[in-house]
């Protein structure tokens, strides 16, 4: 990320300035996934562009063109590790414009009241950053096998 794609003000950007190597599953060029302060419900992953770029209608081209990928062998890594019955994948860029995407894995354990859109109200109800912090290392490495395993087949973009 360029320093001029950074803007001082937004809360994603200021991600790219930590350095918890710890909360992060991968950083590429153009993406990052990672565990992120309110909202470190074990399970739950935010991946976001790692320049400045506001909802999806500001993707430029490369990132458009990688975005599905990087999201499904995300949301696939957090499905495999947590063992979820379902785990969603939500964009809303209503509070933080810079475009991310928040995957959170819904455990059988999560009452019908907090499924769906409700899953929200977890974050509060069911943050532990420690707990958020140790299924780290096993995404990451679900991950790197699963997107290794995608760039053996030929791309059509």
């Amino acid at each position: 990320m360029s320093a001029s794609s950074d803007t001082p003000d937004c809360f994603i950007c200021g991600l790219e300035r930590t350095n918890d190597e710890r909360a992060v599953v991968f950083r590429d060029p153009l993406w990052s996934a990672e565990t992120v302060p309110g909202y470190d419900v074990p399970g739950w992953f935010v991946l976001r562009a790692r320049r400045h770029a506001e909802r999806i209608t500001g993707l430029d081209e490369a990132e458009l063109a990688t975005f599905g990928r990087r999201a499904r062998d995300l949301v696939a890594a957090v499905t495999e590790v947590t063992g979820a019955p379902a785990t969603y994948l939500m964009v809303f860029g209503e509070n933080h414009a810079h475009f991310h995407a928040l995957v959170t894995a819904r455990g059988e354990h999560v009452p019908a009241d907090r499924r769906s859109g409700g899953i929200l109200r977890l974050a509060k109800e069911q943050a532990d950053p420690e707990a958020a912090a140790r299924l780290v290392p096993a995404v990451r490495q679900a991950y790197e096998r699963l997107a290794a395993g995608a760039a053996a087949y030929p791309s059509s973009v």
